[in-house]
C-alpha cells in the first residue's frame, strides 16, 4: 500500500512513532529490541507513577477533571488485570509502558492518550526502576536482619563453646563459636548500612525530565515526588534520564553482601566435612549422590558460593553497560533491567534460605574442642604468661616455640607437659601456668570489648539485639 501524496510505503498502524517512518519495523528487530518480556515486572510501579503524574497534570490545569478521573479509574482496572494475571502483553508494543498505555486507551478512549503529556519513556522508566528497587531494598534489608537474628540466636547458645580460630587455615588461637558467628553479624550490619545508604541516594524523582531537556508544560515535579515518596527531584534533566548509578551502587553492595555470605558458606562446607566434623546441616538443605549412598552434600552453601559469582558478574555487566555512553539516554540502558532483577532475586532467595539453614545447624562442641587442642592453640597464651613475668617478648616467643616443638615430638599438648619439662624452656614458669594453658583460660583472658571471652561475647550479642530493636 502506498501513500497517494508521497508515493512512500505506509507503515503499519499503531506504532507510537509510525508517522515518521516509511516502512514497518522488521520482525527480527522487534524481537531484538523489545523489552516487554522482562520489563513487564515493572507494571504496577509504572501504573503507580502514572497515577501520580495524572494527578499532577490535573492539579496544574493540563488535564480536565473528567480526563483525570477516567485515567485513574482506567489505571486501577489495568492494575487489577496485572495482579490477576489477565493482562495480555504484546510484543508489537515493545515495552511495559506502551502496553499499559494502549490498554488504558482501549478502556477509556481519548483521555488515555493525554496521560503521556509532559513526560517521556526515558524519565518514565527511570522512575519505575527506582520505585522497584526502593521496595526491593527495604525487603532485602529486612531479610538480612533475619539472618542476623539467626546468627545471634546460634551465637548466644554457643557463647562459651570452644573452637580453634584459624589464620592461613592453620590453628591459631582458641575462640568461642559464638564469637566466630558474631563476625558475620558485623559484616551483615555493614551490608545493611550500604543498602540503606544506597536507598537514600537513589530516592530522587527523575519524572519531569522528559526525554532529556525537561518539558515546556507547567509541571509540578515536587508534587509528584511527594506523591511517590521520593525525598526530592533529580536536579539535572540529562542526568535524571541517563543515570544508572543507583543500579550499579546497589549491585556493588549486593556483591559485597554475597561475598560475605560466600565466606560463611565456605566455612559451613568445611565444618561439615568429616575432616572437621564441627557441624551438621539439616537434611532439608543437603542432597545425596546418585552412586554413593553414604554422601550428604552441602548443596545449599555450595550454591550460595556459586551464585556469588553470578551477582558479581551482573555488577561487571552494569559497569560495562555505562562506561562509554554519551549523554543522555541510549537504548543500551534497556539492558540494565535483567541483571538488576536477577541480583534482587538471587540475593532475596539466598538470604531467606540462609536464615532458615542457620536454624537447622547441629553443633558438635567436642569435635571443635579436640581440634583446638591439636594445634597448640594456647601457645600465644604461654608467651604472654612469660612476658607478664618480665621475659622480653622475643625471648618468650623463642622459649615457647621450643616447647611446642618438644610437645609435638611427644605427641601431646602443651598443657600435658610436666611442670619441670616446661621450666626447662624457661625458669620463670610456675605451677599456675596450667591456668593459662587451658582452652577456657585462653578464652577468659580476652576479656575486653571485641574479645572472645564468653562474657564479652554475650555482651556483644546484647548490644546487637538492642541495635536491631532500634532499627539499625
Amino acid at each position: 500500500m502506498q501513500d497517494n501524496e508521497t508515493n512512500a510505503p505506509v507503515p503499519q498502524a499503531g506504532g507510537t512513532w509510525s508517522g515518521r517512518f516509511g516502512e514497518p519495523v522488521a520482525e527480527i528487530v522487534k524481537r531484538y529490541t523489545a523489552s516487554v518480556g522482562f520489563d513487564r515486572r515493572l507494571a504496577l510501579f509504572d501504573i503507580r507513577g502514572s497515577v501520580a503524574h495524572a494527578r499532577m497534570l490535573h492539579a496544574v490545569g493540563i488535564l480536565s477533571r473528567e480526563d483525570w478521573e477516567a485515567i485513574e479509574r482506567g489505571l486501577s482496572s489495568v492494575a487489577d488485570d496485572v495482579r490477576a494475571g489477565r493482562f495480555e502483553w504484546s510484543l508489537d508494543l515493545e515495552d511495559v509502558h506502551l502496553n499499559i498505555e494502549r490498554r488504558l486507551t482501549e478502556r477509556i478512549g481519548e483521555a488515555g492518550k493525554r496521560l503521556h503529556t509532559g513526560r517521556s519513556r526515558n524519565d518514565q522508566v527511570a522512575t519505575d526502576v527506582r520505585l522497584f528497587l526502593r521496595e526491593a531494598l527495604d525487603d532485602l534489608a529486612e531479610l538480612a536482619r533475619r539472618v542476623q537474628v539467626a546468627l545471634l540466636d546460634l551465637a548466644e547458645h554457643h557463647a562459651a563453646t570452644v573452637m580453634p580460630g584459624f589464620t592461613h587455615l592453620q590453628v591459631a588461637q582458641p575462640v568461642s563459636f559464638g564469637h566466630h558467628l558474631m563476625a558475620y553479624f558485623e559484616m551483615l550490619d555493614r551490608d545493611i548500612g550500604r543498602l540503606v545508604d544506597c536507598r537514600t541516594r537513589m530516592n530522587r524523582l527523575p519524572l519531569g525530565a522528559a526525554a532529556l531537556a525537561g518539558t515546556s508544560y507547567p509541571i509540578d515535579r515536587e508534587m509528584v515526588a511527594r506523591e511517590l515518596g521520593f525525598d526530592g527531584v533529580c536536579e539535572n534533566s540529562l542526568d535524571a534520564v541517563s543515570d544508572r548509578d543507583f543500579a550499579i551502587e546497589f549491585s556493588g553492595a549486593a556483591s559485597l553482601l554475597m561475598v560475605h555470605l560466600s565466606r560463611m558458606s565456605e566455612e559451613l562446607i568445611l565444618w561439615m566435612s568429616p575432616r572437621f566434623g564441627f557441624i551438621d546441616l539439616a537434611d532439608r538443605f543437603c542432597t545425596g549422590s546418585s552412586i554413593m549412598p553414604q554422601k550428604k552434600n552441602p548443596d545449599v552453601p555450595e550454591l550460595i558460593r556459586g551464585k556469588t559469582g553470578r551477582v558479581v558478574g551482573h555488577l561487571m555487566a552494569l559497569l560495562m553497560l555505562m562506561k562509554s555512553q554519551p549523554l543522555a539516554y541510549n537504548k543500551d540502558n534497556q539492558e540494565d533491567k535483567e541483571p538488576l532483577f536477577d541480583v534482587v532475586d538471587t540475593l532475596a532467595q539466598t538470604l531467606a534460605i540462609l536464615a532458615d539453614m542457620l536454624r537447622g545447624i547441629t553443633v558438635h562442641p567436642e569435635a571443635m574442642r579436640a581440634a583446638a587442642r591439636q594445634g597448640f592453640a594456647t601457645a600465644t597464651d604461654l608467651a604472654d604468661y612469660l612476658v607478664k613475668r618480665g621475659v622480653p617478648f622475643r625471648d618468650a616467643h623463642e622459649a615457647v616455640a621450643r616447647a611446642v616443638r618438644h610437645a609435638e615430638a611427644q605427641g601431646c599438648d602443651l598443657a600435658d607437659l610436666p611442670l619441670e619439662t616446661l621450666r626447662g624452656f624457661c625458669d620463670k614458669i610456675e605451677a599456675d601456668v596450667y591456668q593459662v594453658l587451658t582452652l577456657e583460660g585462653a578464652l577468659d583472658a580476652r576479656n575486653h570489648v571485641g574479645g572472645t571471652a564468653p562474657v564479652q561475647v554475650r555482651a556483644a550479642i546484647a548490644r546487637a539485639r538492642q541495635r536491631l530493636a532500634a532499627g539499625g
